[in-house]
């Protein structure tokens, strides 16, 4: 909340390229009657300019719902909603002379300051009056928002549905898309033909790979192709080599009167050369003037003369025909390139166009509308003339304030569609709309625009520079002021990008100050040894090559044991770190790729080393998702032998390989896999193991209920009866532990939400997730290493921060690509060129593609800042020596020549420390629970509850988030001490205690609320029988009854010795009973039990003070 530090001597702050304080800065920053463009770097805090504007803003009169606030992710938008609350509750509570200060520091004139902080502690509850919210959207919902409210014929006419529904990630409609473009094709003779011809030269992969290219951006295709600019975006022939114009095809230039008598020449003169190469290349140009094919008589010449790279063979003896001959040669080959490419170029722009028709009619028959769609109908609807009032009008009345964040990330047509409404305000008086404009605030970074892949481009921040400077008369301020950095890490930062700046290469960029005064953990900048593949090799040699269980033990490519080295070095190194005090939550690994940071998880596992991978990632590529999906399978198919014997392996029911073995040796004979175990089973055969006999059971009773139960519901039933949870939480090692069960609540999630919860079988439900390219949510955890791609990193900030594959040598060339030429100043893409190799680029794309490798590069640097702005105190390089070095110098040479790091000065981390398990995530063994018996048709529920009431004498202040956790884990721990006897309760306590606390991430005074609260419940003599397993004749925790139409879960549900039945109810809340809701809900569970089992039971609420209270 508080404001900015004081900045260190030095250029900081600039307003329209003028020196300015702090102070000044911030006045104009945060001043909603000004519009202005603020470039900030890594750590200047924009948010906090941004929302301190939104402060401004509503404190000078604005309604909430007159400021649009735009962001580029749901993350950022829920960050400014966030902030916007806090500060709003901080600001009620606060001292009138703490709201005064915080006033000052954001620009507030010290005349008004009194009057402001008055309004400021009662903003909040103007705002709830209001019942209104600020307006904080992505681009894309803006858009959405727009659309809404746009007239129906003009949605017609972009082919929109008034109701369409948004696709975000379209991959679920391609192969339906496939079908229609290859259905489309065949049934057109000239289509079939051009496109049989195109695959042919192409390849199938190739020419898939261009059609997905051309789809992926599909926005500058079509908006290329509605200006014609895409057929001319390979220039014919004739443009670039007029003396060709006469040939039909360039290689027919091969019979080029003097072109021919030169090479005569030359076969005169070399046959019978002493030069065995000039011997040759005669017979070769022999061969080509007798040849009538003038492709192979180019061939033939190219061959004879030319090497591969194009260049004249150097062992040809000197002729006076040498020269003119290679030179039209060299022509002829770049005609022909040309030529080839504008044909492939055509061939894939016709059957492009037929794709996209395809692509619409798809989405038109199902109501839906992609990204693109938004973008594009928001562009139409603010830029149509016979519109634009309209809109116009209606923006006039809802939006006084508009601010953007993170505006180095817009695409140009974002940008086209935001100036073409507020073009309208540009000039004095408002401009063509007559209106007051809107105060407009854009805030970014054109340092960090590392979003090139999905169309942002830097270009746009200046453009709004110049336009809100000379359209709106706005201010263009730039902050060169972190507070983020400590003065090491921002000394080697400015000087590796100085001298960038020096070497051309990194325009704009200014020297960095910071208000940390000092290095808290010196030496702030480390580079840890180079892995050498000469040294690795050696020493793979000297271990020879061992034998290997090929069926258990996975084979380790040269490459991949090399990238492991590299982990492990790299784990040692946070392993040093954590044992000086350093929390795991404070340490990141970042990489450009994420292959490398499988291998930094893989050796981070091996020492029990907390960590995550908090991005999204595909669902098959969590062990535990896969293993859920083969149990379903299992259960509508099962005579899926391969899905069956994962399922067993699996911690569901932990088989190992002898049991697999044995049952394999029982199918023989029996056909399948579960009708040998089904056999087994009903032999009563004492041979059988326990992990199959459990399983047979199990998976007979839950194929006959996926008979008739819905997915979620099967599920549920999988979780509780198999214990799966639990099972999970035992196998795996603790730094996974959170990870594995967040994956499982994953797949429970997407039973209800996949398509709105519309699959009725689980049938259904697995071939959907087969089908489809669903992502996990990200993986949260409370103290674990974070490992990141730098993409992922983007406005996070660690105390350590570790480089990974910091030498990385270039990339592949790509292939099959679209080079998009598309000026910011423009309403469409002058250049939209399909390009088959930038390896081997067309003569006439080389300038565009030049400039989009500039680009690249310049994007590599942006990377570069934003990883190394990412560590707060301390940055850490980790390489591999690459294979082969490219043209452009590598991270790891950057730092090397601004001499911030040096091979003599490496950090060698003490590579034999024993791995150990930290503290904040101890290895739950969790005992073996008993099974649960049914009463009646009672089915016990899933694990996991929401609690609702906090303990109050505890919670405090508290956010609910974290007075919810802190239930959960208070009833886990419960859940699973009670399925104990008393007497083995205490030495499994601190397993299950630190696990329920990792599992919801508690800090370590919650962890130590919940085993007071635990311990009090657990130590209550009038309880003991009520939570004894031993003394009931039936027990069970999260029972799930079906009442009335409503699925009610049960904490605990308890049948005594003596026949008595009790329902309990676990709360936080000291005095449940007070509330006439929770009495009431204690009376359902009570309808619901009697119902089940024929008998009144007795109800109680059991408190987190181990007090028993029936309700009266």
């Amino acid at each position: 909340m508080s404001a900015q530090g004081g900045p260190m001597p030095g250029p900081s702050y600039w307003i329209d390229g003028q020196l300015a304080g702090s102070e000044r800065f911030y006045a104009v920053a945060c001043d909603p009657r000004r519009s202005v463009v603020v470039e900030a770097c890594a750590g200047a805090g924009k948010t906090w300019m941004l929302v301190s504007r939104i402060l401004r803003a509503l404190l000078d009169g604005c309604e909430p719902q007159e400021v649009l606030a735009i962001t580029f992710t749901r993350k950022a938008a829920a960050e400014m909603r966030e902030r916007l609350t806090q500060w709003l509750d901080a600001f009620t509570r606060a001292a009138p002379h703490q709201r005064e200060a915080e006033l000052l520091a954001r620009g507030v004139a010290a005349a008004d300051v009194s009057r402001a902080a008055e309004a400021l502690g009662s903003l909040r509850a103007r705002l709830l009056a209001s019942g209104r919210a600020v307006s904080i959207h992505t681009f894309h919902g803006w858009f959405s928002q727009l659309l809404r409210a746009a007239p129906m014929d003009m949605l017609a006419s972009l082919g929109l549905a008034p109701d369409l529904v948004l696709v975000e990630d379209i991959e679920d409609l391609l192969p339906d898309l496939w079908r229609a473009f290859h259905a489309r094709v065949g049934a057109d003779a000239q289509l079939r033909a051009a496109y049989v011809d195109w695959v042919g030269r192409l390849g199938r992969h190739a020419a898939s790979a261009w059609l997905l290219a051309a789809l992926g951006r599909r926005i500058e295709f079509e908006l290329a192709d509605a200006a014609g600019v895409v057929d001319a975006s390979v220039p014919e022939v004739a443009e670039g080599w007029p003396e060709f114009a006469a040939w039909t095809h360039p290689a027919a230039a091969c019979g080029d009167a003097r072109f021919v008598e030169s090479l005569r020449q030359l076969v005169r003169d070399w046959t019978g050369h002493k030069s065995v190469t000039a011997g040759k290349a005669a017979a070769r140009l022999d061969a080509a003037l007798m040849e009538t094919d003038h492709a192979r008589a180019l061939a033939l010449v190219r061959e004879a003369l030319l090497t591969k790279s194009n260049t004249v063979q150097a062992r040809l003896p000197e002729h006076p025909c040498l020269d003119h001959a290679a030179g039209w040669l060299l022509r002829v080959i770049e005609a022909v390139d040309q030529h080839e490419a504008r044909e492939l170029h055509l061939s894939a722009a016709r059957l492009t166009r037929v794709l996209l028709a395809e692509y619409a009619q798809l989405k038109r028959e199902r109501g839906l509308a992609d990204m693109a769609d938004l973008e594009l109908a928001a562009l139409h609807l603010l830029r149509d003339a016979s519109l634009a009032g309209w809109v116009q009008e209606r923006l006039d009345a809802r939006v006084r304030q508009v601010l953007i964040d993170e505006f180095q990330d817009t695409s140009p047509l974002q940008w086209q569609a935001l100036q073409a409404w507020l073009a309208g305000y540009a000039g004095a008086g408002g401009g063509a709309s007559g209106q007051q404009p809107p105060g407009v605030f854009i805030v970014g970074d054109p340092k960090q625009s590392i979003y090139r892949f999905r169309r942002a481009e830097p270009r746009v921040f200046i453009a709004a520079q110049r336009f809100v400077a000379d359209g709106l008369g706005g201010s263009l301020l730039a902050c060169d002021h972190t507070r983020r950095n400590a003065p090491g890490v921002l000394e080697a930062l400015n000087s590796v990008f100085e001298q960038a700046t020096q070497q051309g290469e990194f325009a704009g960029f200014r020297a960095h100050t910071t208000s940390r005064g000092t290095d808290p953990m010196p030496p702030p900048l480390r580079a840890l040894p180079a892995i050498s593949r000469v040294k690795a090799a050696r020493e793979d040699a000297a271990g020879g090559q061992a034998w290997r269980d090929s069926l258990g033990v996975p084979r380790v490519a040269a490459e991949e044991a090399l990238r492991l080295r590299e982990g492990r070095q790299i784990a040692a190194a946070i392993q040093a770190l954590l044992e000086q005090g350093l929390p795991a939550r404070e340490i990141f690994v970042l990489a450009r790729k994420r292959e490398a940071l499988r291998w930094a998880a893989e050796a981070l596992r091996e020492r029990r080393i907390p960590h995550v991978l908090p991005e999204a990632r595909s669902l098959l590529d969590a062990a535990e998702a896969r293993d859920l999906l083969a149990l379903l399978d299992v259960l509508t198919s099962p005579h899926h032998d391969l899905a069956l014997a994962q399922v067993l392996r699996s911690p569901l029911f932990a088989a190992g390989d002898d049991d697999l073995v044995a049952l394999a040796l029982r199918v023989r004979g029996r056909g399948q896999w579960w009708a040998a175990l089904q056999d087994w089973a009903a032999e009563a055969d004492d041979t059988l193991p326990q992990p199959l006999r459990r399983a047979a059971g199990l998976l007979r009773r839950w194929q006959q209920a996926a008979d008739h139960l819905p997915p979620h519901d099967l599920l549920d039933r999988v979780l509780d009866e198999g214990r799966l949870r639990e099972r999970l939480a035992a196998a795996v090692p603790p730094s996974q532990r959170n990870a594995a069960l967040g994956h499982v609540d994953a797949v429970l999630a997407l039973a209800l939400r996949l398509d709105s919860g519309r699959y009725a079988t689980p049938y259904g439900f697995l071939q959907a997730l087969k089908r489809r390219a669903l992502k996990l949510p990200a993986t949260a955890a409370a103290d674990a290493v974070q490992l990141l791609t730098v993409h992922g990193a983007k406005g996070l900030e660690a105390q350590a921060v570790f480089l990974a594959d910091a030498d990385a040598g270039p990339g592949k060339a790509d292939t099959n690509t679209l080079l998009v030429d598309w000026p910011v100043e423009e309403g469409h893409p002058l250049r939209c060129a399909f390009l088959r190799s930038e390896s081997r680029p067309p003569p006439a794309l080389r300038a565009a593609l030049q400039q989009e490798q500039e680009a690249r590069q310049r994007e590599e640097l942006n990377a570069l800042y934003v990883a190394m702005t990412r560590a707060k105190d301390l940055l850490v390089l980790s390489r591999c020596e690459p294979h082969r070095r490219g043209t452009a110098p590598s991270w790891w040479q950057r730092l090397l020549a601004a001499q911030v790091v040096a091979e003599e000065r490496l950090w060698e981390p003490p590579a034999g420390i024993a791995p150990t398990v930290l503290p904040s995530a101890e290895a739950a063994e969790v005992p073996g629970l008993p099974e649960a018996t049914h009463a009646g048709d009672a089915a016990p529920g899933p694990v996991g509850v929401t609690w609702d009431l906090p303990f109050d004498d505890e919670a405090g202040d508290e956010p609910d988030d974290l007075i919810s956790r802190t239930g959960q884990a208070f009833h886990r721990l419960l859940q699973w001490l009670t399925a104990l006897p008393p007497a083995e309760r205490e030495a499994a306590r601190p397993a299950l205690l630190a696990q329920a606390g990792a599992e919801f991430g508690l800090p370590a005074e919650r962890v130590d609320f919940v085993d007071a609260a635990a311990g009090r419940v657990l130590r209550r003599e009038e309880l003991a029988a009520l939570l004894d397993p031993r003394r009931a004749e039936w027990a069970g925790n999260e029972v799930e009854l079906s009442h009335r139409g409503q699925v009610l879960r049960l904490d605990r549900l308890v049948k005594l010795a003596d026949g008595g039945w009790w329902v309990l109810d676990f709360k936080l809340d000291s005095r449940p009973d007070a509330d006439p809701a929770l009495r009431a809900q204690l009376r359902r569970y009570a309808e619901a039990v009697q119902a089940a089992v024929g008998e009144r039971p007795r109800c109680a609420f059991v408190t987190a003070r181990g007090e028993l209270i029936e309700p009266g």
